[in-house]
């Protein structure tokens, strides 16, 4: 399992296991000061995201994060992390180097708030009003537990995919993946990821960092229902490790983003990983502003409303174009909501054909015949029965004498 990239570490999800490779890189630079992050931060200038907080910040929705874990005394975080699980179980524990660090940058671009006087410090995320709900479904690449969870943890992000769906998710970021060789279709994974938009949960996944190895299909991105999210950079354009291919469903920034780290200091990072926790946030921005919009409607909600978008008004680079909670929320305003879960409606006939052939009811004689004919078949065995214990005599007017 990988993770996004922010420039100098990494997460993303394996199949069998969940091997995280961050599909977050953090670079070697060095940690961002405080007081310069804000200006920093050109993802939510992009996004137009003072335009779509005229509508909503996110408040009373609920964004499950199934990463390594989010640390919750974090300053731009506290007051907006929930109780959640760990699904692994092993490995390091807060306070440890190798926790949290990838979960934590996540929650910082869908949720954090920021600290100091009037929040004017600290990273902003696209939704600062939403709550994390932290599911631990994957260790970080330095966990000394890693190589354990591969082996014995592999069913983890199905589990906490119907985990988060149970314990009121109503978004869910899978800043993770597997595009590695031996990636495949996981049927559990898989139902589970219907099971939960089935629930209206919106389900947002990183597209991949596969780029410039190969664009090798990435799960969970390609599973039905799932918002893909491939990265562009700051004049719009494709990651040049972005995946690129079918499932792309929009782009966000996923070049030089300023996250938040538990050590306290500020990193940029890049990777699809971000890019797909932007659009959680944008997804949990029409939550809050529509709750019953299902998953479907606003896909093709962020689909239609997408910026910059490729001739044709789609391609496997960036999808539909970058995504644009503002005119999202504009036009949501005109949509009837619709069931998560289609009502089934009655077939217009019996069967696809013409259906088999009528069967006919016998002519009055046909009906007759064979009771008839049973009878006189019974009565020719009674008298062949009563023929059979006659005794049998000699010629009539002789009796019968014995051979001399």
């Amino acid at each position: 399992m990988t993770r996004a990239r922010t420039r100098a570490r990494t997460p993303l999800h394996g199949a069998a296991v969940l091997a995280a490779s961050a599909l977050l890189a953090t670079a070697t630079a060095s940690p961002a000061a405080a007081d310069a992050i804000r200006d920093r931060q050109w993802g939510l200038l992009a996004l137009r995201a003072e335009e779509a907080w005229g509508t909503t910040r996110g408040d009373g929705v609920t964004v499950a994060v199934l990463d390594t874990g989010v640390d919750e005394s974090h300053p731009d975080l506290s007051g907006q992390v929930l109780a959640g699980t760990d699904l692994i179980g092993m490995g390091a524990g807060p306070g440890d180097r190798a926790w949290a660090r990838h979960g934590t940058a996540m929650a910082s671009i869908i949720a954090g708030h920021g600290h100091g006087p009037s929040r004017g410090q600290g990273v902003l995320g696209i939704a600062p009003q939403a709550r994390i709900l932290p599911v631990r479904v994957i260790l970080e690449e330095g966990d000394p537990g890693r190589a354990k969870a591969r082996e014995s943890k592999g069913g983890a992000l199905a589990e906490g995919i119907r985990w988060a769906t149970d314990h009121g998710a109503d978004v869910i970021n899978l800043s993770l993946g597997d595009d590695s060789d031996s990636a495949h279709h996981e049927a559990g994974e898989d139902e589970a990821v219907q099971y939960a938009l089935a629930k209206g949960v919106v389900v947002v996944a990183s597209a991949g960092n596969g780029g410039e190895s190969g664009d090798r299909v990435s799960y969970p991105a390609a599973y039905p229902g799932v918002i893909a999210v491939t990265a562009v950079d700051r004049r719009g354009r494709k990651a040049k490790f972005s995946t690129r291919n079918w499932y792309a469903t929009v782009s966000a920034p996923g070049v030089d983003v300023v996250i938040a780290d538990p050590d306290r200091s500020y990193y940029e990072g890049w990777g699809t990983s971000a890019a797909a926790a932007f659009v959680s946030g944008a997804a949990a921005l029409v939550k809050a502003a529509h709750p019953d919009l299902s998953p479907a409607q606003i896909k093709k909600l962020l689909e239609d409303t997408a910026s910059d978008s490729p001739a044709g008004g789609r391609d496997d680079a960036r999808g539909h174009g970058t995504v644009d909670p503002a005119a999202a929320l504009q036009v949501a305003e005109a949509m009837q909501a619709e069931a998560a879960v289609p009502a089934p409606a009655a077939a217009a006939s019996r069967y696809f054909g013409p259906g088999p052939e009528p069967v006919r009811p016998a002519e009055r004689g046909a009906r007759l015949g064979a009771p008839a004919a049973a009878v006189a078949g019974a009565a020719l065995l009674v008298l062949a029965a009563v023929l059979a214990r006659r005794p049998r005599r000699g010629p009539r007017g002789h009796d019968a004498h014995p051979a001399q």
